[in-house]
């Protein structure tokens, strides 16, 4: 590859970590936002109000460069914000079931777990692309059993068994579709502009849960008051800002890697928990983390000298 193409794939790489240290500090807002509104209602307002957040910023963006448009390219550009709009509402149903049935398997299993079941997307995404006629470097396997045992050492407890409970299963649920959504964001973004596929994912998602919470939920304005701050970061940051620089990070980045990346959100949820809300970093912890930030270097540093080999 090219020094534009490495410069290209370590942007990816960048803005990827850029959101992963959003999600991991959006877990204690999510922990927060728990105590006071039910999964249902705390994941509708979230998702709604990232999708709000982005639409001013695209109507008046488009608006600017309309100006500077031939008939020809607002007709084009038209033409693909339709298709935007249909790939857009797939990835969000893919969302809207990830995180809903992880909200819901919290009822029956631990974070720690549950935040290393959901992590087997690291795994389902290279097997994924397996069949989908992907090459996946050995080296770069070996990042990510590293990058897995790393979750293990930081998610799970010595108390805790392998005993498997009904909230287990969801999270393995829960990982599947983060499989899908991730795939799918790999797939339409190089065809569709990264920011209205977010918005239009956070919509249909938002749209989604709204439903559920009508069905299963008993929302309360009082309630929703109580974590106003809470869900102002999860709905803004990390569902508005996150989620659209993971759209765009994986334009630039493999989504194997981009998996490894965004996987140590668990690594800056531990440092937020510990910044934030005093939590002791125990050493177990610590070595999860320390073996995370080691196999992400080296998968980025793999990349970087198959770049540099003559073709």
């Amino acid at each position: 590859m090219s020094q534009n193409e490495s410069k290209t794939q370590f942007k990816g790489l960048i803005i990827l970590l850029i959101t992963s240290i959003i999600w991991g500090a959006s877990f204690v807002s999510q922990s927060v936002g728990a105590e006071s509104v039910e999964p249902f209602t705390f994941m509708a307002i979230r998702t709604l109000m990232g999708a709000t957040f982005l639409l001013p910023f695209i109507i008046i963006r488009d608006r600017l460069t309309a100006k500077n448009m031939s008939k020809e390219e607002l007709f084009n550009r038209k033409r693909q914000d339709k298709k935007t709009l249909f790939y857009g509402s797939i990835i969000g149903i893919a969302l809207a079931f990830a995180t809903n049935i992880q909200q819901f398997a919290f009822n029956y299993s631990t974070a720690g777990k549950i935040a290393f079941i959901t992590a087997m997307y690291l795994f389902f995404v290279p097997i994924a692309g397996i069949f989908l006629k992907k090459k996946i470097a050995p080296l770069t396997w070996l990042c990510v059993l590293a990058g897995f045992v790393g979750l293990y050492f930081l998610c799970f407890r010595h108390e805790e068994n392998f005993s498997i409970n009904k909230g287990d299963i969801l999270a393995l649920i829960c990982a599947m579709f983060f499989t899908v959504q991730i795939l799918l964001v790999e797939r339409f973004v190089k065809v569709s502009d990264g920011i209205k596929l977010s918005c239009v994912e956070f919509y249909t998602a938002g749209l989604i849960s709204l439903l559920l919470m009508l069905i299963f939920n008993h929302p309360r304005w009082e309630d929703i008051k109580a974590c106003g701050l809470a869900l102002l970061y999860s709905g803004i940051m990390s569902c508005g800002v996150a989620y659209t620089l993971q759209v765009i990070g994986q334009k630039y980045c493999d989504a194997t890697i981009a998996c490894l990346i965004m996987c140590s959100e668990s690594v800056f949820a531990a440092f937020s928990a510990a910044l934030l809300l005093h939590e002791k970093l125990s050493s177990r912890e610590i070595t999860g983390c320390v073996i995370m930030f080691t196999a992400i270097v080296i998968s980025q540093l793999s990349n970087t000298f198959k770049r540099r080999k003559p073709f």
